[in-house]
């Protein structure tokens, strides 16, 4: 595996496991959770700098519907996180403190919204590239041949995930998470290791979706161009 590729996994890798770090404010506190936030910060100007050639071809090339929705999903990430990390300036208490506010309520509430709409959008943003993720695991591992059965389980255990993870937004309300509706409405007496296994499993919704949508769009665009040919 190139040095490059093994570099950007490892962020992207250490940026998931942030993320999930950082959403369990209830689990780790304030101390932490603003510290694990100055880590994504740094991990995530790390990341953009990395794929930087990638703005630059927005505008290039051909534009189907597989590489429209990479933009959108991809620049929506972009977009929240940075609201996230510019939100969380005033409202700090422990890193910037010195920094005065007189009402923050409004501030806390974007901040957390637009924390769990970015992890949404990470989710995503790792289905899309999910099919390299794997490519990049099989090189590592040495896995190079096909298997029917591994294929049928794999998906089995991504349906199995994928019901959990249903079941389990609806029990954490997400959707109100999403929308400001309910934003602090988490149980302050959490099992850590039930946190890390319900999110994600809401993680693979839209890693496990976005991935076989994408496989869906991908098999109709090469049926539509054998088609024209």
């Amino acid at each position: 595996m190139k040095r490059n590729m093994l570099i950007r996994l490892v962020i992207d890798l250490s940026m998931t496991v942030l993320m999930l770090v950082a959403v369990a404010y209830q689990i780790t506190g304030n101390t932490i959770h603003e510290l694990v936030g100055v880590i994504l910060f740094l991990l995530f100007i790390a990341h953009n700098f990395l794929n930087r050639r990638w703005y630059k071809t927005i505008f290039k090339g051909k534009h189907n519907v597989v590489r429209i929705l990479s933009i959108v999903v991809n620049l929506l990430f972009l977009v929240s996180m940075a609201v996230v990390m510019i939100s969380s300036v005033p409202i700090s208490r422990d890193i910037f403190p010195f920094i005065p506010i007189n009402n923050d309520a409004i501030l806390l509430q974007i901040h957390v919204m637009t924390s769990y709409w970015g992890f949404i959008f990470m989710a995503v943003h790792i289905g899309m590239s999910w099919g390299t993720i794997i490519n990049a695991v099989r090189n590592m591992t040495g896995i190079t041949s096909t298997s029917r059965v591994r294929t049928i389980a794999l998906r089995i255990i991504a349906i199995l995930i994928v019901v959990y993870g249903m079941q389990t937004s609806s029990e954490r309300d997400m959707l109100s998470k999403l929308t400001i509706y309910n934003p602090f409405g988490w149980s302050f007496e959490e099992s850590p290791m039930g946190f890390l296994i319900d999110h994600l499993a809401i993680m693979g919704i839209y890693i496990s979706g976005t991935h076989y949508v994408l496989k869906f769009v991908r098999k109709q665009d090469k049926a539509m161009s054998y088609k024209k040919s």
